[in-house]
């Protein structure tokens, strides 16, 4: 696996409780991050599997130059401007060990 050129974010977004609209959005939702997958710019996506007591949400893995750059790609997630993330917290991370891991 290629080492991204720049750093890496992990994405914790938090939906809202509204899934018959987030079933409607789904398809175009997973086609805006199958696009940033083609383009590498999403490295993993996911949702969290369903726990007593946490909303639904999910991770991403992406990589850019930013937070902020990280923002301003995912404003335009479907799932975002149809109002269904109640909450986005992007965190810088650096992986020590994996795929994604510098060599040096």
């Amino acid at each position: 696996m290629t080492v991204p050129a720049q750093p890496v974010f992990a994405v914790l977004y938090t939906y809202s409780d509204d899934t018959a609209t987030r079933d409607d959005v789904r398809p175009a939702h997973r086609a805006f991050l199958a696009d940033l997958l083609g383009r590498g710019v999403l490295l993993a996506s996911g949702p969290w599997t369903p726990a007593e007591g946490r909303g639904d949400g999910a991770l991403l893995v992406m990589t850019a130059a930013d937070a902020d750059a990280v923002a301003a790609v995912l404003d335009r997630d479907p799932f975002r401007t149809a109002g269904l993330v109640a909450r986005r917290d992007v965190r810088e991370w650096v992986q020590v060990m994996g795929p994604w891991a510098p060599t040096s």
